[in-house]
C-alpha cells in the first residue's frame, strides 16, 4: 500500500480504536446507574425517574461508536459458514463487493440521520418525561458514526485492494495502534 495511503488507513484505524475505547468507559456509567435504579425500584419501592433513561441514552453511544472499530476487528455479525468454506481468493471477493455495500448503507443511513439530529438540535429536543434532559447530543452520535463507519469501511476496503493483511487481533490488542 503507497506510504500516504497507509498513512490515512491508520489514522483512521488508531482514531476508531480510540473512540471505542473510550466510549467503552460509558459501562462504568451505566452499569452503576442501572444497579441504583433496579436496587431503588425493587429493594426500596422508590423508583428513579431518570436512571433508565440515563441509562438508555448512554447506552446508545456506546453501541454507535464502537461499531466502526468493530468492523475492523470482524466483531460484527458475520457468514463465518461460508467464509471458511471458501478460498481466501473468494474470500477477498467477498470483502471486495462487502466494503463498498457497507460503506453505500452508512451514506444511505446518514442521509436520513443528519437531518434527524440537525432537527433535533434546531428544536433543542428533550426526552418528554419526568426528568427531562436534552436529547439532541446523543441523537447527534448517529451520523458521526455512521460518518466513522463509512471511512472505516473504505479504510478496510483498501486494505483488501492492496492485499495489506495485517491480522486485525494485532490492533485489536493495541499493539500495532
Amino acid at each position: 500500500m503507497p506510504s500516504p495511503i497507509a498513512a490515512v488507513v491508520h489514522w483512521i484505524t488508531a482514531f476508531n480504536h480510540w473512540l471505542y475505547k473510550a466510549a467503552s468507559l460509558l459501562m462504568l456509567v451505566i452499569v452503576p446507574v442501572m444497579l441504583y435504579a433496579v436496587t431503588a425500584r425493587y429493594l426500596f419501592n422508590s423508583p428513579s425517574s431518570w436512571g433508565l433513561e440515563l441509562a438508555t441514552l448512554l447506552f446508545g453511544p456506546f453501541f454507535l461508536l464502537g461499531g466502526p472499530y468493530l468492523l475492523h476487528t470482524g466483531g460484527h455479525v458475520n457468514l463465518d459458514l461460508v467464509r471458511r468454506s471458501v478460498s481466501p481468493r473468494v474470500n477477498r471477493i467477498f470483502d471486495l463487493i462487502n466494503y463498498p455495500i457497507i460503506g453505500a448503507y452508512a451514506v444511505i443511513l446518514f442521509y436520513f440521520a443528519w437531518p434527524f439530529a440537525m432537527q433535533s438540535y434546531a428544536l433543542n429536543e428533550t426526552s418528554y418525561t419526568s426528568w427531562n434532559p436534552v436529547i439532541w447530543p446523543v441523537k447527534f452520535v448517529i451520523p458521526i458514526a455512521l460518518a466513522l463507519l463509512l471511512l472505516q469501511a473504505v479504510a478496510e476496503w483498501l486494505r483488501v485492494i492492496f492485499n495489506d493483511t495485517a491480522p486485525p487481533a494485532e490492533d485489536a490488542q493495541g499493539d500495532a495502534l
